[in-house]
């Protein structure tokens, strides 16, 4: 409904990862106060993880633990700091199919990441998963590339009205999580190219 069509090649190689010409053309910016963080609401796993966030989470669960809500500590006693999925991957826990096991509520009914508040406190030096930072932007990988792949979702509606009247473009609206995983070489060759 909001799909804007861009002059933007399918793919763009740079430095080894294949960027989808969505990544670069399309405009987005997250309105978490119309859409109340849906996307940690939403859908049937909770946030994908990396191996290496695996042994992250559980270093990091005690100095979490407070932050969390009841019904998500008691996923995660359930289930452990993640699981391993039907995809055959890793991700996070979700409370009765639904949210995020780190998932709190504001008062105003926003979804929060209680990882993440705990990372702004300094309890722990993890902002959060790298998908979650890089949402709507998913990785995936093949055996040469990882592909960057813009997730189009209902849910974002009110995200692409706002990034089209700010005029930011998906990888500049996720700029800070690709300088984390990529580097600001990286970045900046993206900058480049969608300018």
């Amino acid at each position: 409904m909001f799909k804007k069509k861009y002059n933007q090649p399918t793919l763009i190689e740079v430095d080894g990862k294949l960027i989808s010409g969505d990544v670069m053309g399309e405009l987005f910016a997250c309105d978490l106060s119309k859409c109340k963080g849906a996307c940690c609401v939403e859908g049937d796993l909770g946030a994908p993880l990396e191996k290496e966030e695996l042994a992250i989470l559980d270093e990091i669960a005690e100095a979490v633990e407070p932050y969390l809500s009841e019904t998500g500590k008691q996923a995660i006693r359930e289930q452990g700091n993640y699981v391993h999925d039907f995809t055959g991957d890793y991700s996070t826990p979700l409370v009765d199919g639904r949210e995020c096991a780190y998932v709190v509520f504001s008062t105003e009914g926003l979804a929060l990441c209680g990882i993440e508040q705990a990372w702004q406190d300094g309890k722990i030096d993890f902002q959060k998963p790298i998908s979650c930072h890089l949402y709507p932007v998913r990785v995936s990988r093949s055996a040469y590339y990882d592909l960057l792949n813009y997730d189009q979702w209902d849910i974002c509606a009110a995200a692409c009205v706002r990034g089209g009247k700010e005029k930011i473009k998906v990888f500049e609206f996720v700029k800070d999580a690709l300088v984390r995983k990529y580097g600001q070489e990286f970045y900046d060759k993206l900058v480049d190219l969608g300018a």
